[in-house]
Parts: structure tokens; sequence; C-alpha cells
């Protein structure tokens, strides 16, 4: 409730024009560690429609290619969302094994990346950069996400009447996955996998990644 009130107030004193000192916001670093993809999420958890503007918001903020801000965006709050929504979509590309998200994990609230152009390197780049800001903004609020561009185009399209192309799907949540990074080598493999109950996502060393 407290956490509630804070984020409600803090709303409030922005959209009056006033500066909002936050104390101990985290780090840009630590944001980027908890932006983990999730892929199991708490279905008690209902995600409210101001915390999906909240995160749409960002896109009023960040850059774009020549400035043309092309992208628009659908929000699928939980009533919405949940396992009828997820059978568009294909989570988990390397644990084909594992049928993800398990039963009673799927995401419920999502965000539909549309474009008002056909899709190129600007809208591709002006795209990352979107995904990503947002995936940052629902860490920050206490939320997790996952970036999807794996699911079925045509129809979702048809099943919420759009008249634009989408192009990414951002799920949004209570994670429940746990997570680490593991350093590797250029040259490793760089495939996501799971052991004992922990996700493992191999990154590149710094020293491998300077030329």
């Amino acid at each position: 409730m407290a956490d509630n009130y804070l984020e409600r107030r803090e709303e409030a004193l922005r959209s009056a024009g006033k500066v909002v000192l936050r104390r101990n916001t985290p780090s840009l670093d630590t944001l980027l560690l908890k932006n983990r993809s999730h892929r199991a999420y708490d279905t008690t958890y209902e995600v409210a429609r101001r915390q999906l503007d909240a995160i749409v918001s960002v896109n009023t903020k960040i850059p774009s290619g020549r400035n043309a801000q092309k992208l628009r965006f659908k929000l699928l709050e939980s009533r919405e969302g949940g396992e009828g929504f997820c059978r568009f979509l294909h989570l988990g590309g390397y644990l084909p094994e594992l049928h993800l998200p398990a039963p009673g994990t799927e995401p419920q609230a999502f965000i539909v990346v549309c474009s008002t152009e056909a899709e190129s390197p600007t809208i591709d780049i002006d795209l990352g950069i979107s995904l990503q800001s947002m995936a940052l903004k629902a860490v920050e609020i206490g939320l997790n996400a996952l970036i999807i561009r794996a699911f079925d185009h045509n129809e979702v399209k048809q099943a919420l009447n759009l008249e634009l192309e989408p192009i990414a799907v951002l799920a949004v949540g209570k994670g429940l996955d746990k997570i680490e990074l593991t350093e590797i080598p250029a040259g490793a493999s760089t495939r996501y996998y799971r052991k004992d109950g922990v996700h493992y996502v191999p990154k590149i060393r710094i020293e491998d990644l300077l030329l």
C-alpha cells in the first residue's frame, strides 16, 4: 500500500509540473542487472493500467530516428491478456522442450508495439530503444518484462482489431524466474539454459567486447 501511495503521489506531482526527487534511486547498473527476461509470472498479481501507462510514457522522452516517432502502442491489462493472449506467443526458443510459459505462470499484461510504416533499419533501431527503455521502466516500478518478437503477427492483428502492423510484444508482470548471468569468453555458446531451477544467461566478458 505504501509503495502504491508513493507512486500515485509522485505521478500527481509530475502531472502538476513539480520536480520529484527520490531517495535511494537505483543506479542504471542496478536497473540493467534486474532487467532480466522473465518467462514465468505471478498470475495473482494484477498489473494496473496506470503502471502500463507509466511504462509507455518513456516513449515521450527517448530518441527516435529523424525524430519521426513512428511507433504506437496497444495496452492489454490483466483481464485482457493472460493465457488467452499467450497462445499467440512463442517463448524460450532455446528451450522448446519446456513449452514456456508453464501453465499457471503466464504473463497477464502486455504492450503490443505497432509501427505506422513498414519495418526498416530506422524503425528497428527505434523499436530496440523503445523496448529496452520500457523494460527498464518496468523494473524501476517493481515489475518485470519480456521482449517478444516471436509471435503470430496476423493472429494478433486480427484478435486486437489493429489497423497497424504489430512488430513486437512486451509482456509485463511480477516475474518468478530465478535468473543469473554467467561470464563467457568470445566464441563460447551464448545460448541461455536452465539447471537446478536457475535460468542462466551467458554474457561475453568486457575484455572480449573491446576492439
